[in-house]
C-alpha cells in the first residue's frame, strides 16, 4: 500500500485522485462531526473521569507508550485506573468486550497486539486494559468491575461516542500534520483546526526536530488553540529485555555488535534509528506492516540468515510471536524496552499529571 501511494502521488494524475479522495474524505469527517453535534448520534457519558490520549495524524508518534506512562503515574498515586482500547486488528467478536486483569486474561488475537502488550507491561501495577469497539460499553464495563477512577481512552479523537474529561493529543515532530492533508492524501484525521478540543498538546520524538521546528509546531497549535498547554517529549531507551533467559541486558552490551531488527509497527524507522544510536551495527533488518501477525515460516526466513547476531525486536512485535518460536529461535532474542520522557522539568511532568487528574502532582509528592 505505501508503494502505490507513493507511486500516486509521483504523478499529477495520481496526486489529483489522492487529493479528490481527500476532499470526500474531509466532507465525511465534518458531517460525522456534525451529526454528533446535531444530537442525530449521542454522546454517552460515564460516571467517571474520562480522558483520552489519542493523535492528529495516523499512527508513529509515540500514543502507546504516553498511554502506559499515564497509567503508571496514576497507579503510582494509588488511583483506580483502567485503559479503554478498540482492540484494532483483533479476532473476537466485534461486541465482545474482554477484559486483561491479573485476574482475567486473553490471547493477543482477540485482545489486539497493543492492548495486549499494554496489559503484560502494566501487571505490577495492577492496571486492568478493557477492550472493545464500543468504546462507552468498555468504560462502562472498567467502572463497574474495577471502580475506576480515571479510564484512559487509547486513540480515541476522532471517537465522538463516548464525552471525556480531557484530551491529549500527541503530535509527531518530524510530522506533526501529516504533510498538511487529509488522508489518504496525507496522514490527517482531521483538520488542524481540531485542535481546538485539546487540553493539552504533546509535541513526541522533539530531539530529532530543531529549535525552530519546535517553535513552529508550538506557534501553529496556538492557531487553532490558544488556550492549550504544549509540551515536549523523547522517547528514550530503557534496557534490552532477553526473552529466552527472562532478564535484562544493559543499553551499551550491544555497541559496537551486529544485529538483526525485526518489527512490525507504524514507525520501523525510529525503531531502527534508536538501535543504530545506540551503536548497534544491523546487518539485517526485516519490515512488516504494522500490527502483522508472524509466521514461524517468517521467524525462520529471520533466523536463516541472523548468522548467530541477536534479533531485536519491540514488546508489541513480540506479542504476536507465534507458539513455537522459542524451539525455532533457541536464544538471543531481545525486546528493547522504551518509555516516554517529559521535557521540561517539573512544571512540565506537573502539568502532564494535573491533565491526567486534578491535584495528582500533589499526591505524587511534587
Amino acid at each position: 500500500m505505501l508503494k502505490l501511494h507513493n507511486a500516486l502521488k509521483s504523478n499529477f494524475a495520481g496526486k489529483a485522485a489522492l487529493w479528490l479522495c481527500s476532499l470526500f474524505y474531509g466532507l465525511g469527517v465534518a458531517a460525522r462531526k456534525s451529526i454528533y453535534e446535531m444530537g442525530f448520534f449521542k454522546t454517552n457519558s460515564v460516571n467517571t473521569r474520562v480522558v483520552c490520549i489519542g493523535n492528529l495524524t495516523t499512527g508513529g508518534t509515540g500514543k502507546t507508550t504516553a498511554v502506559m506512562l499515564a497509567a503508571k503515574m496514576l497507579a503510582e498515586a494509588g488511583a483506580r485506573v483502567s485503559i479503554v482500547s478498540r482492540g484494532y486488528k483483533r479476532l473476537a467478536d466485534k461486541n465482545e468486550v474482554v477484559v486483561l486483569s491479573e485476574k482475567t486474561s486473553a490471547s493477543w488475537e482477540k485482545a489486539g497486539d497493543e492492548a495486549y502488550m499494554m496489559s503484560e507491561a502494566l501487571r505490577e501495577y495492577g492496571v486492568p486494559v478493557v477492550v472493545c469497539p464500543d468504546r462507552f460499553r468498555a468504560a462502562q464495563t472498567a467502572v463497574r468491575r474495577f471502580k475506576s477512577q480515571v479510564v484512559l481512552l487509547d486513540d480515541g479523537f476522532q471517537h465522538f461516542g463516548i464525552d471525556r474529561d480531557m484530551d491529549i493529543v500527541l503530535l509527531d515532530a518530524r510530522d506533526p500534520f501529516g504533510g498538511n492533508h487529509l488522508l489518504p492524501l496525507g496522514a490527517l484525521r482531521e483538520p488542524k483546526s481540531a485542535l481546538s478540543r485539546a487540553g493539552l498538546v504533546l509535541i513526541t520524538h522533539s530531539n530529532l526536530a530543531s529549535t525552530e521546528q519546535l517553535a513552529a509546531i508550538k506557534e501553529e497549535v496556538k492557531e487553532y488553540n490558544p488556550e492549550a498547554r504544549v509540551l515536549e517529549s523523547t522517547h528514550e531507551p530503557d534496557y534490552f529485555f532477553d526473552v529466552c533467559k527472562a532478564e535484562k541486558r544493559r543499553l551499551d552490551g550491544l555497541r559496537g555488535r551486529k544485529a538483526t531488527a525485526l518489527s512490525a509497527i507504524g514507525d520501523p524507522q525510529s525503531f531502527e534509528d534508536t538501535l543504530k544510536r545506540l551503536g548497534v551495527e544491523l546487518h539485517q533488518i526485516w519490515r512488516y506492516p504494522d500490527h502483522h501477525p508472524y509466521t514461524l515460516e517468517e521467524l525462520k526466513s529471520a533466523a536463516a540468515v541472523r548468522d548467530g547476531a541477536p534479533i531485536i525486536t519491540t514488546y508489541k512485535d513480540f506479542t504476536r510471536f507465534p507458539e513455537g518460536w522459542r524451539e525455532l529461535l533457541k536464544e538471543d532474542i531481545l525486546v528493547l524496552s522504551i518509555h516516554l520522557n517529559i521535557l521540561g522539568g517539573e512544571d512540565a511532568t506537573d502539568d502532564w499529571a494535573e491533565a491526567l487528574m486534578p491535584k495528582l502532582s500533589q499526591k505524587l509528592g511534587r
